[in-house]
């Protein structure tokens, strides 16, 4: 990404969230901020595990009861401590385990190898199965120890345990994709092709109605089928039962669709504020590309989009800059066809006087300079006036009034650039001068060449005309000469300033031309 491409001003959030910083943030400061965004939701995401845990099993499944005399040891004793040192653990043993695998991530400009691309990639999906082992280690610890003193505790903590550990393992899976936004556009910026192996959107969907429907409802139709195949509880236990899983479902469902949902609308909303930009002509704008599923594909297709029309823009710009806005609008509106058609137009020639003399006594890159200084004046004041630079020719320029944009006034527009264009080379301090003249009539525009090369031309007896008028005007004191004609066709706002005088034959034609001269 170039540094004239804007991502900041996407927004305060680049990576989706104002949670997860600004793109501008250090990297000190943005490793802190996702140890953060890992740690905390992942421990406070565990410790509610482990009380929805302690309510299935102690209060709401049926079976034997965990707070009898018998099981005070396992209750408040083993109990505890495996849950404190599985916490421990698991808080120890990811933090340096995601210290170590993202430490190239603290230097901003640091590109990663490709085996730290993929351990980064794996971040989500292996803190998921240490959550899942720590709870499943728990399950294996306290089931047999329970089972020993009543069977009847073995289906009531497998149902329990297995409830929760899917519920926080689909938890803690969409708490680190989200944490971890920032690496994975790091990952995705050092190989933008590169499939990071998420779960997509069909699977985080798949996964959220598995969660928040499939298994609460499983659970309840366990109890159903237990019920009714003799277990001892009642029908008020089995009533519980079903609030509670209605309840865990419709809180738990709410919590893991909201985490889906902004998982998934987030790169979308990024994609819709650019488009935005885009849609208003500002094509320096990039998106940040952080997620690994379909979506960070549509991320990414629209920078390859929008990089395509910086490209377009840019040859346009420069087509223009070569050939004329308008000649370059009307080839790429299809105009490729070699031809031209008749049109009344104007036309004016400007030839620097003494440009030999100049090239003989001044190094190239001076006269290179006065040249463009020349040229600037000429461009700017041709281009106000509505016409249309057609050729530059060494030290002499064609422009034409007319064509291919129609003008109204085209003798007029004419007349008035090349009395604006004599005044400012005659006010400033500029070594040379300039002839310039003007004329009008019928001419034929269009593209003239080959089918595999060819360029907008005018050509006509106006052109001609023009270009001797210019050399004849090389001889005048005010250096600007018009035909007759042309000053007939302009208007009479532009008329009065000009006079008309004696005609003559100019070199190469029959007839002679009426000239006219600036008035003062």
């Amino acid at each position: 990404m170039t540094d004239d491409v804007s991502t900041a001003a996407l927004g305060p959030a680049p990576w989706g969230s104002r949670l997860l910083g600004s793109a501008d943030e250090t990297s000190g400061r943005r490793r802190l901020r996702v140890q953060t965004l890992l740690t905390v939701p992942l421990v406070t995401a565990n410790l509610i595990g482990i009380a929805v845990a302690i309510a299935l099993v102690g209060f709401v499944l049926p079976g034997p009861s965990v707070f009898g005399w018998d099981l005070v040891l396992l209750t408040f004793v083993a109990g505890p401590l495996y849950m404190a040192v599985a916490v421990l653990i698991g808080v120890v043993w990811g933090t340096v385990w995601g210290l170590r695998t993202l430490r190239w991530s603290i230097d901003p400009d640091r590109v990663p190898t490709e085996a730290e691309q993929a351990a980064a990639a794996r971040v989500p999906r292996r803190l998921m199965v240490l959550v899942g082992v720590l709870w499943l280690g728990g399950a294996a610890v306290l089931t047999p120890l329970y089972g020993v003193v009543d069977p009847g505790f073995v289906p009531k903590f497998v149902l329990g345990i297995g409830f929760t550990v899917v519920v926080v393992c689909a938890n803690s899976y969409l708490i680190a994709e989200f944490a971890l936004r920032p690496v994975t556009s790091r990952v995705l910026e050092a190989a933008p092709t590169r499939r990071l192996g998420a779960l997509g959107v069909f699977g985080r969907s798949v996964l959220v109605w598995t969660v928040g429907t499939g298994a609460p409802v499983a659970l309840a139709m366990v109890l159903a089928v237990l019920y009714l195949s003799g277990m001892e509880f009642s029908g008020a236990r089995l009533a519980v039962c079903v609030l509670s899983l209605g309840g865990a479902t419709l809180v738990f469902g709410l919590v893991l669709m909201t985490q889906t949902l902004a998982a998934t609308v987030a790169p979308v909303r990024t994609v819709r504020r650019a488009l935005r930009r885009v849609e208003g002509g500002d094509l320096d704008v990039h998106v940040t590309v952080f997620d690994g599923t379909e979506l960070g594909e549509l991320q990414s297709g629209f920078n390859r989009m929008v990089d395509g029309l910086r490209e377009r823009e840019r040859i346009r710009d420069l087509f223009g800059r070569h050939v004329g806005a308008e000649v370059a609008s009307a080839a790429l509106a299809g105009n490729r066809e070699l031809g031209g058609e008749e049109r009344e137009a104007a036309a004016l020639f400007i030839d620097i006087m003494g440009s030999t003399t100049l090239a003989a006594t001044r190094p190239a890159n001076e006269i290179v300079a006065i040249l463009n200084d020349f040229f600037a004046v000429v461009v700017g004041e041709v281009e106000r006036h509505g016409g249309l630079i057609n050729k530059f020719e060494g030290d002499a320029a064609l422009a034409v009034f007319g064509t291919p944009a129609p003008l109204d006034d085209f003798a007029g527009s004419a007349l008035a650039a090349a009395r604006a264009i004599h005044d400012r080379l005659a006010d400033g301090a500029r070594e040379f001068d300039a002839g310039i003249g003007v004329s009008s009539g019928r001419v034929v525009a269009g593209n003239v060449g080959a089918r595999s090369r060819y360029e907008f031309t005018v050509i006509g007896d106006a052109v001609n005309e023009a270009a001797r008028l210019c050399e004849l005007a090389k001889q005048e004191p005010g250096r600007v000469l018009a035909s007759a004609t042309t000053l007939a066709a302009a208007d009479e706002a532009e008329r009065v300033r000009w006079k008309l005088g004696d005609a003559v034959v100019l070199r190469g034609r029959v007839e002679p031309t009426g000239l006219a001269r600036p008035v003062g």
